[in-house]
């Protein structure tokens, strides 16, 4: 086959398609179309469209999360000194209902004016009222939040379709001289925190071998109160024991006592009632015929140790023999 045949089946198609004005829209992405440099209503999704060549023209304009870009953004702060921030990342999104009024008021670069533009204008403020102390040390991790709030701020009215997730900024560049005076005062902060943290370490280890020392005493004080309070307890149990023992020895003894008590006291009654006149005339006899005494032989004796004499003398009398 001829060449130049092969050539023309490559470009007319390629021709054709130019001229019917076919373009596609990658996802992600929406269309915005200009005619006669007049921005139109219509917004395309992705996927293949038709416009008139060279009468409509179209830009894509992202509607997914995007990162930003500002890069060596000059910064004068309110010692006099001039420094650099290397780059500065501003991650955003645009919603798809705002892309339309956005790109009208701002065009499809959109965010050249509402972002890099702020980004400088925010940061020169930033550092026109702070030292390089604060700006480059002390202040430096609030720089990413405050330019974060401050872009947003200003979007809510100007672009209220476009959201700033969250701004990252690198460290500035500072004069070299200044910056090898900044490491210096580095390695020194390094060496006192070194010797801070040592000192903090021997405090610390004394302070425990205090707080073991005052365990140990107050464990063995503990101990000595314990066995203390024990002994007291042993000593106190023994004496309720004893008191225990002493009651019950008393309360046996009392009621021995009100036993023989009793028992006398009613024998005495008793003693009251049987021992009439009459039943003591009748021991008197009894005792005396149960001691008398018979003699036998001519020598009778003439008295008695007890009795009546002459009673018992006539009695042995009447007794004897012939």
């Amino acid at each position: 086959m001829n060449p130049l045949v092969n050539v023309l089946m490559v470009i007319v198609p390629i021709l054709l398609v130019t001229n019917l004005g076919i373009h596609n829209i990658e996802e992600g992405y929406v269309g915005v179309y200009y005619r006669g440099g007049a921005l139109l209503s219509e917004i395309s999704l992705p996927g293949f469209h038709m416009l008139i060549p060279f009468i409509t023209t179209y830009k894509a304009v992202q509607v997914t999360l995007q990162t930003d870009e500002v890069k060596n953004v000059p910064c004068g702060t309110s010692g006099g000194v001039m420094i650099y921030f290397d780059r500065i990342e501003v991650v955003n999104i645009l919603s798809f209902e705002s892309v339309h009024d956005i790109v009208r008021n701002y065009t499809a670069d959109y965010d050249k004016t509402l972002i890099f533009n702020k980004i400088h204008h925010e940061l020169n403020q930033f550092c026109s009222v702070h030292n390089l102390q604060e700006v480059y040390i002390d202040l430096f991790d609030q720089i990413d939040e405050n330019l974060k709030n401050s872009l947003q701020r200003d979007l809510n009215d100007m672009a209220p379709g476009l959201k700033i997730q969250a701004v990252r900024v690198t460290k500035p560049k500072i004069p070299e001289a200044i910056r090898k005076n900044y490491e210096l005062m580095e390695g020194e902060k390094t060496k006192l925190l070194i010797a801070t943290q040592h000192q903090k370490v021997v405090e610390k280890d004394a302070e425990t071998e205090r707080k073991k020392a005052i365990i140990e005493a107050e464990k063995e004080a503990q101990i000595a109160q314990i066995q203390y309070t024990q002994k007291i307890m042993e000593k106190e149990s023994m004496q309720k024991i004893a008191l225990i023992e002493d009651s019950i020895h008393l309360a046996k003894e009392r009621n021995r006592a009100d036993a023989e008590f009793y028992h006398k006291k009613m024998q005495a009654e008793a003693n009251v009632i049987l021992f009439t006149p009459e039943f003591l005339e009748m021991k008197k006899y009894e005792s005396l015929t149960n001691s008398a005494k018979v003699y036998y032989g001519p020598n009778l004796p003439k008295m008695f140790a007890y009795g009546d004499c002459h009673e018992r003398s006539d009695l042995a009398k009447s007794n004897s023999l012939p």
